[in-house]
């Protein structure tokens, strides 16, 4: 690529982070500390003087805490059936796992509503079972059924980041500890879990984060009783139009977040250690041994209940809500009828989605394959800069960057072309990460063969590097497809009734009674499920030899 189109587009790529990201942050700051026009901490002191805020933020990380901690309990013994072991549907299965990390949060409070809730299928049983006058679960509005959401959504995560590393990390350390007369426990902890720590810890960052910034699972299945830093940035902003009051709130997860993905990127880093790592097929085997065998029996039956239990209600509640199957609230989608919790019709919610995911995809695949080059650039000033800013949108919560965008964008509030704009901001990092791998990858010398042929810049861009990158490209694209689809935090924000999506017409469906709108919050959130699966599909199909951050 010459020289000045490198400098173009890596300015078209600031540029756009520079308005619809730090921009917006910028507005909450100044918000937070000078409301007024002149810097006056006296208002952020005061609201930082408040108890009820240091309550929020203890009970913020602590439920982040214990939820990361359940998704480690149940995350890693997966992660090592799946590195070490062959066993059939494993593929598959490792699939699924990845689908509840693409979900829609509040498909997922769906889901954990239609198994987990008052009259959620896990009661219903238990009550007619036990011949009871009500189901005896009672985990609505708790904080365990907000853990299991939780531990469900993240799941893959540990899976991938901490399997991913594990399934190629060759044996030859393992196997000279055992000719040194390490035992099983001493090797693993001597050698293996010191190995697998970093990525142990960057995956436990990870999850940290997504539940520290956790809002649509909170908001349905927490409610006012389980308050966090995301939930309650939404209240001041929605409820009191207390933007000032918001903003320091919004100021004070930012610095959170951030220091959280400072010391990730800091773990990240420390994952690529010299080691001899093999391919996956060259480090797993079967299971050889009864105990081994059940014990991968057990791993594989207790993660495909864990996974596909609520995936599978979900589908099931929204073809028999009323108690026998069918499709009538699937046909309900297209219409608007009197009581309705729906300010659009369903279908034309729909349509909403669809326009912006597209458009959204379309950007992420510009901007993220440009910022992939720039960070993967052999001799690029780019790197050491641009490869953290690229990531700062990961660790910003969607409430937080709508909050920005209802503060500094004025009469482009009712611009429809924010929510593309948000959408793009937040599936970049995951477009950027699904390319990186293909693109490091890339063996410069087929570059240097096409140019001695005469090829120019653009040709052999086309012609060498795309046909290589377009497994990875189609993998960002399905990335950002289905992020946004599901894109929830930012988009309650700054939607109008006509431009609502499917997320935020499922919680309004949600947070109303009537069997109607519950009805089509379960239809809608099965048919975001499916797109998300299909995505996945994609993604494990495409995949760059099986290695990928996400």
């Amino acid at each position: 690529m010459h020289r000045a189109l490198r400098i173009a587009v890596g300015l078209g790529l600031l540029a756009f982070l520079a308005a619809f990201y730090f921009h917006p942050l910028f507005s909450i700051l100044r918000l937070s500390l000078a409301p007024d026009g002149r810097l006056e901490a006296a208002a952020a002191v005061e609201v930082l003087s408040e108890a009820y805020v240091w309550r929020l933020v203890g009970f913020t990380t602590w439920q982040a805490t214990l939820s990361t901690a359940l998704t480690l309990a149940l995350g890693l013994p997966v992660a090592y059936v799946f590195a070490r072991y062959d066993f059939p549907g494993k593929q598959t299965l490792r699939a699924v796992t990845a689908v509840p990390f693409v979900l829609p949060t509040v498909v997922v409070a769906a889901a954990f509503l239609a198994l987990l809730g008052n009259g959620g299928v896990i009661n219903r049983w238990l009550q007619a079972a036990l011949q009871l006058e009500a189901g005896p679960l009672r985990l609505e509005r708790t904080l365990w059924i907000v853990l299991l959401a939780h531990a469900f959504y993240n799941l893959g995560v540990v899976v991938r980041t901490v399997g991913g590393f594990w399934s190629n990390m060759g044996s030859e350390l393992e196997e000279a500890a055992a000719v040194l007369g390490a035992g099983p426990w001493r090797r693993f902890s001597h050698v293996t879990l010191p190995l697998l720590l970093p990525s142990i810890a960057a995956a436990s960052l990870l999850v940290f984060l997504f539940c520290f910034t956790s809002f649509g699972v909170m908001l349905i299945l927490g409610g006012l009783r389980y308050s966090t830093l995301e939930t309650e940035i939404y209240r001041q902003t929605i409820a009191f139009f207390d933007l000032p009051a918001a903003a320091v709130l919004a100021l004070l997860q930012l610095v959170i977040t951030f220091g959280v993905m400072v010391a990730y990127t800091r773990l990240q880093a420390r994952t690529s250690v010299t080691l001899a790592l093999q391919p996956s097929r060259h480090t797993s085997r079967p299971p050889a041994g009864i105990w081994r065998r059940l014990m991968v029996a057990a791993v594989v039956i207790a993660l495909s209940a864990f996974v596909l239990t609520p995936l599978l209600t979900l589908a099931w509640r929204s073809l028999t809500l009323g108690g026998e199957m069918t499709l009538v609230y699937y046909r309900e989608l297209g219409v608007n009828r009197l009581g309705s919790a729906f300010f659009v019709p369903p279908g034309e919610a729909v349509w909403n989605s669809l326009r912006f995911a597209l458009t959204a995809t379309g950007l992420s695949l510009a901007l993220g394959v440009t910022g992939a080059y720039m960070v993967a650039g052999r001799r690029s000033g780019w790197r050491t800069l641009l490869d953290p800013i690229l990531l700062l949108p990961l660790g910003t919560s969607a409430v937080t960057l709508g909050l920005g965008y209802v503060v500094a964008m004025g009469n482009l509030r009712a611009s429809t072309a924010l929510i593309p704009a948000a959408h793009t901001l937040i599936a970049m990092p995951f477009v950027v990460r699904a390319i990186l791998p293909a693109l490091r990858g890339l063996d410069q010398r087929l570059r240097d063969a096409a140019a001695v042929l005469g090829a120019g810049p653009v040709r052999a861009w086309r012609q060498v590097d795309l046909p290589i990158l377009w497994p990875a490209v189609v993998v960002g694209a399905a990335f950002a497809f289905t992020i946004s689809m599901g894109e929830f935090g930012a988009t309650l924000l700054i939607s109008r009734p006509e431009t609502q999506t499917m997320p935020v017409v499922i919680y309004r469906a949600l947070s109303r009674p009537g069997q109607l709108n519950y009805g089509q919050a379960l239809a809608m959130s099965t048919i975001l499920m499916a797109v998300c699966a299909a995505a996945i599909v994609i993604i494990e199909r495409f995949r760059f030899r099986d290695i990928g951050e996400f």
